[in-house]
């Protein structure tokens, strides 16, 4: 059985006509700041087995991420709690690409996990060349790096998250 898939104008011209739908966008709390269909719930694709008690189970839903890969899979997680699942076809970018509404509530920060990764992938690859090229101790530098991002992935606390938030462009604007 195939799961069902709209269009955005489908979507937008269904919506128009007082269809109801629950709109679950997917993505990550930041790409969802940055721009989403009107209505749309932001319910990241790895909170949705554990939040399932905020579906509804009286309309159908249309899951939406930013291009359909990331909505096709959590409907492949939720279609065994819910029986009418649809994917907006070509996610937030078709829909903006449709020049059809859209919500923005994002600053124009860039978030702190790119900052982090920014920052821990210079290292890396500053760690690296300066080994290769300079001298072999400067090694040490990528492999710091490199044992921050496991610790963080594994605890799920970022040591250069911490600090980054700290920093004057990370303060709110007065």
């Amino acid at each position: 059985m195939s799961t069902a898939t709209l269009t955005p104008t489908q979507l937008s011209a269904n919506l128009g006509r007082g269809e109801h739908f629950q709109l679950i966008d997917v993505r990550s709390p930041q790409e969802y700041a940055e721009g989403h269909v009107p209505g749309a719930m932001n319910l990241p694709m790895d909170q949705a087995e554990a939040r399932l008690e905020d579906l509804q189970h009286h309309d159908p839903i249309v899951l939406i991420c930013q291009s359909g890969r990331r909505a096709g899979m959590t409907c492949e997680l939720l279609k065994a709690h819910h029986k009418d699942l649809i994917i907006l076809e070509g996610g937030t970018k078709a829909w903006i690409e449709a020049e059809l509404p859209v919500v923005k509530t994002a600053s124009t920060r860039l978030p702190l996990m790119r900052q982090v990764q920014i920052g821990a992938g210079g290292m890396i690859l500053t760690g690296t060349l300066l080994s290769i090229f300079l001298h072999p101790g400067w090694i040490g530098l990528a492999i710091f790096a490199g044992a921050g991002l496991f610790v963080a992935g594994t605890t799920g606390f970022c040591g250069m998250a911490v600090l980054l938030e700290k920093m004057p462009w990370n303060r709110a604007r007065s």
